[in-house]
């Protein structure tokens, strides 16, 4: 359990590097605009850390560009965590696009419309029944 609440702390505080890094010193031309970590996972061994990377308003095609970027720009990365934090071992990173707010906007859109259908259904039904009873006074 130590171990485990120990390396909790050291992602928190790999995410938080890594944001000021890409906010404050990567001058990668590629890696612009609403650029985020919002994930960082750590193997117990501290040899690997994979970091979500998320990207808002962006093409498929841009996104790759970001993570070939992020990829490109490894070893500075590595070097200034190395600098920010005092690890015996620091990691090797792996960058992945998260798409988790993209996937909670699809989501959302879903549920709208499912809303919207139902809100439909229920006035369809009402119609009817209006029109069924008007057909009963007659």
């Amino acid at each position: 359990m130590r171990e485990n609440r120990r390396l909790i702390k050291i992602n928190e505080e790999i995410k938080k590097e890594l944001n000021l890094i890409i906010s404050f010193k990567l001058k990668n031309p590629n890696i612009n605009g609403l650029i985020t970590a919002t994930k960082v996972s750590t193997t117990p061994d501290l040899k690997y850390c994979t970091v979500y990377i998320s990207m808002m308003n962006k093409s498929d095609n841009q996104k790759k560009e970001i993570l070939d970027a992020f990829k490109k720009s490894k070893g500075f990365i590595k070097s200034e965590i190395a600098r920010s934090i005092n690890l015996r071992i620091t990691p090797d990173f792996i960058f992945k696009e998260d798409d988790s707010l993209e996937y909670a906007e699809h989501m959302d859109e879903i549920f709208r419309k499912i809303h919207e259908n139902e809100k439909h259904d229920e006035e369809v039904e009402e119609a009817f029944d209006e029109n069924e009873e008007s057909d009963d006074e007659e």
